[in-house]
């Protein structure tokens, strides 16, 4: 099942149902208002969904109408929380390595999970607007997924049935700003404006044989201004599975109907699949020159993230936006 919200000048948008090819849609307005009603009731509407779903793809449903990703908000414009991980060590190693600085053992089994803002995320095609460029503009490709409710406790075994939804991120990071955040010992804000996400989100059922043991073993495509520069596969050098995180954030908390997680930026060893953020390019030009010579984004640049399935046909649809100053 596809699902998607579509503007309609609330804050949450109306929920939609897409065809699998992505091509045509339907407003679920009879079942459920928002993707975070659904979500909030999932055992009792994702069936109805799912009938729709079915409907629309056969050619049954009525009022269907041409999708349009620049007609789509993020599937939940807003969030009860957003907690992004690092589920890729590699990633984090070679940023620490970059400056010198040693990655602690306990890394590679104790998952890293920060809380961002889950207030106010931006649409697939909608601009990136920020003040200034001298902030070091970053994108991040990730994969994100989107829980129903998880008691506190839950066992890893138990996890992964909490999965109900995965989507693509753009996570745009200020990299400029980041050290001196991180130095008052407390975490990310300022350096972490607002995320965007995929035109839908796609239950996990729709990946087949690509989506196994909490990961999806597909390639991720990165496109900086129309030049390929990234297809990491993400179920590759994935240390921590989506279940493995979704039981970490429910250690010590619940962690209710609504809540997405990311994946953090996806990350391979080898070279040859090139990189998800700018940020480890210059990592990498750091380790064997000394100096990092990649720019990060400036204002007119354009960021594409799509994810493929294995007869080339686009499952979430694409993250296609600009970077624009703010005035």
């Amino acid at each position: 099942m596809k699902l998607a919200t579509l503007k309609d000048g609330t804050r949450d948008g109306q929920l939609a149902v897409v065809a699998r090819d992505l091509k045509t849609a339907v407003v679920a307005d009879g079942i459920a208002p928002t993707l975070q009603r659904a979500l909030d009731d999932w055992n009792f509407i994702s069936p109805q969904l799912a009938k729709l779903y079915e409907d629309l793809n056969e050619g049954k449903a009525k009022r269907t109408f041409d999708f349009d990703p620049a007609r789509c908000m993020a599937p939940l414009p807003r969030a009860f929380q957003w907690a992004d991980g690092s589920a890729y060590v590699n990633h984090v190693e070679l940023v620490r390595k970059a400056r010198n600085a040693e990655m602690p053992e306990s890394f590679w089994h104790d998952p890293l999970i920060y809380q961002g803002g889950s207030d106010d995320f931006i649409g697939p095609t909608d601009e990136i607007l920020l003040a200034s460029e001298e902030w070091g503009i970053d994108f991040e490709a990730e994969v994100a997924i989107i829980t129903n409710d998880v008691a506190m406790g839950c066992k890893l075994g138990q996890a992964a049935a909490h999965i109900k939804l995965l989507m693509l991120v753009n996570d745009v990071s200020l990299r400029n700003l980041i050290p001196a955040e991180l130095a008052k010992g407390i975490g990310f804000y300022q350096s972490k404006p607002a995320s965007s996400f995929s035109p839908v989100a796609v239950t996990p059922d729709e990946l087949g044989d690509a989506w196994q043991d909490g990961k999806l073993h597909l390639p991720l495509r990165v496109q900086w201004n129309g030049v390929q520069v990234g297809k990491a596969n993400a179920g590759v050098d994935m240390v921590f599975g989506f279940h493995d995180l979704v039981a970490h954030a429910a250690k010590t908390r619940n962690v209710r109907a609504g809540s997405i997680i990311g994946s953090g930026t996806v990350s391979n060893k080898d070279p040859n699949k090139g990189y998800s953020c700018i940020a480890e390019k210059r990592a990498l030009e750091m380790i064997a020159d000394g100096e990092a010579k990649t720019p990060y984004m400036k204002f007119g640049d354009t960021v594409r993230i799509e994810m493929q399935d294995a007869n080339g046909k686009s499952i979430f649809g694409a993250i296609n936006q600009q970077v624009s100053q703010y005035k």
